[in-house]
């Protein structure tokens, strides 16, 4: 399993932590890959890997021939038609990818039945899943039943749904089985929630709001950022030292408000909530920032007892109160949703798929209550490269991730944003290695290759080039949104014109398209969507190296002489001298 080119110590450490296993799954087969294994003693009562991410496993064979094919593999850049994806083709209803649905149960069952019923029903819907699914068409997806119990609850608990997808790739994180579930056998509404708005150009995500309208046109969609008009205006710059993150200034709270208003049609008495959201944007205005201890946020642990015999509620709005339940994938947004909702930071957050572990409900006032989950990967058909650009799948746990940094490149204009040089001409004269590197065949492990050069990454003892972590990095960026792959609905067109695009690109905190690749002062620079600084320095899952930090690439920019009627490609976020 080992990965060439990778320094021995950050390669052997991560293989260790996946290959680890543990007695606490419902799926205890050698087909699953048990990742972020965490220590702890047998006689504690707290389980920390109770709900870490199960992962099938791929074999040796299949791992070293994408290595070889990263680095024979000539990239090319795909046509725009390639990035166009439709969502029937990434969940095909004749597939059966569903999700494992809790099984029938009375309370004369004891807690031990009940858990079996469960495993037995899981291991059924295992069995079915794959029976109908060749072989490595399946993307990852989860295989802890702990989780898919946690999403059980969430489902049963709440009264509208907020299914949270990222604006860059919605249809690979929307299952219509969820959704279909939802509105049909419980009989509930649900907002699909797109975020991280800011990190798309403006009439892209018009065009998903409307395609996904169009496959789902009884579905309430709203379109949010937790960071307007912070985009990234280099591909390494971020301070580390830098103003907390103000979660009380997103844009999208009162579109999902007016949501909740048509669905609940007067039922719940929401004017708390409104008031709420009037009082952070004033305090915004006036203060800058919100103040944490303003008002504080009642929050519930749930314990299993409470969650093993409980029975979906068929009264919806008990009590006068909505519970919105948020479900979405990894790295979708889920907590920085929460967090901008309630106006404070009441969740951590961070980019490690899988970091919330156990659902917990948050009274945002009186009457509405939140309720976060887990994030949960669904079963589907899509690339597995794709998947783990879009965040789906931890970078640090990749045995190889030198075909997903192939995937990107050839759908991004990797070379005049990263300023590579190729390898074979890194002892020509500086001044001749970027026009040169142009003619140049590029692989996937070449890439890699030029940017361990760039940013100094060499191997512990034989001080080579550090492709494998060099890829992990190209990854992030691409994670993060510092290197931005948007995705497409199918037969996009351009939007510049529609009438709605004003209001998105005051969502996004722009007057103009051009705007958030402009200048910005240095010392407030590089926030979007994702998640603030600090809690990326906590992340067991972040580069140790601190691969994030600006380290002599982010300069300000200098103000371009634009000649009129120029615009911005806001699928490269990037100017031509921001690696220079």
């Amino acid at each position: 399993m080992s990965d060439t080119g990778s320094g021995p110590s950050s390669r052997n450490a991560s293989v260790e932590r996946g290959e680890r296993q543990s007695d606490t799954s419902d799926s205890e087969t050698t087909d699953i890959r048990r990742i972020n294994q965490q220590p702890f003693s047998r006689e504690g009562r707290y389980d920390p890997n109770r709900f870490r991410l199960h992962f099938e496993k791929e074999s040796k064979e299949e791992v070293e021939k994408r290595k070889k094919l990263a680095r024979e593999k000539v990239l090319q850049q795909v046509s725009d038609k390639e990035l166009e994806v439709d969502i029937n083709k990434i969940y095909p209803s004749e597939k059966g990818l569903g999700f494992p649905r809790r099984p029938s149960w009375n309370y004369e069952m004891t807690r031990e039945n009940l858990l079996k019923k469960e495993e037995k029903s899981y291991r059924d819907y295992l069995d079915e899943l794959h029976s109908r699914n060749p072989p490595d068409t399946l993307s990852h997806f989860e295989h802890n039943l702990e989780t898919w119990r946690q999403l059980w609850r969430v489902l049963e608990m709440s009264d509208v749904i907020l299914l949270i997808v990222d604006i860059r790739h919605p249809v690979l994180q929307f299952p219509p089985s969820l959704y279909h579930y939802i509105t049909g056998d419980l009989q509930k509404q649900a907002i699909l929630v797109l975020n991280k708005a800011d990190l798309c150009p403006p009439p892209l995500v018009i065009a998903w709001k409307h395609y996904m309208a169009s496959q789902f046109p009884h579905l309430e969609i709203v379109c949010f950022t937790s960071h307007p008009g912070q985009p990234y205006s280099t591909v390494l710059q971020k301070k580390r030292m830098r103003k907390k993150a103000d979660w009380g200034h997103a844009g999208g709270p009162i579109d999902i408000l007016k949501a909740c208003q048509n669905i609940t049609a007067g039922r719940v008495d929401l004017s708390s909530w409104e008031q709420k959201i009037q009082r952070d944007a004033v305090a915004e205005r006036f203060d800058g920032e919100c103040d944490d201890g303003a008002e504080s946020v009642l929050m519930e642990h749930q314990t299993d007892s409470a969650m093993e015999l409980s029975s979906p509620s068929q009264e919806l709005y008990k009590d006068g109160i909505l519970t919105l339940g948020c479900i979405g994938f990894p790295n979708v947004g889920k907590s920085s949703v929460i967090n901008s909702l309630v106006g404070r930071k009441v969740v951590s957050v961070s980019r490690t798929p899988g970091h919330t572990k156990y659902f917990q409900t948050y009274y945002l006032t009186p009457t509405v209550k939140l309720c976060d989950c887990p994030g949960l990967v669904f079963p589907s058909r899509v690339n597995k490269q794709l998947q783990i650009l879009a965040g789906i799948y931890p970078v640090s746990q990749l045995q190889e991730p030198y075909s997903s940094v192939g995937y990107l490149c050839e759908r991004t204009e990797f070379l005049s944003v990263l300023k590579l040089t190729h390898p074979s001409l890194l002892e020509k004269d500086p001044h001749d290695r970027n026009q040169e590197s142009e003619k140049f065949n590029w692989t996937a492990w070449d890439v890699c290759e030029a940017w361990a050069e760039r940013r100094g990454y060499k191997t512990a003892k034989a001080a080579r080039h550090d492709v494998y972590r060099a890829a992990n990095s190209l990854l992030r960026l691409a994670i993060d949104g510092r290197l931005c792959l948007c995705l497409r609905p199918p037969g996009y067109k351009q939007w510049e014109k529609h009438v709605d695009l004003q209001d998105i690109m005051v969502l996004q905190g722009r007057t103009t398209e051009e705007e958030g690749t402009g200048d910005r002062d240095d010392e407030e620079d590089g926030e979007s969507s994702t998640e603030p600084e600090e809690e990326r320095d906590r992340d067991a899952d972040d580069d140790e190296d601190g691969d994030d930090e600006d380290e002599g690439f982010g300069h300000p920019r200098q103000k371009d002489n634009k000649p009129p009627g120029f615009t911005v490609n806001m699928y490269d976020v990037l100017g031509e001298n921001e690696c220079a």
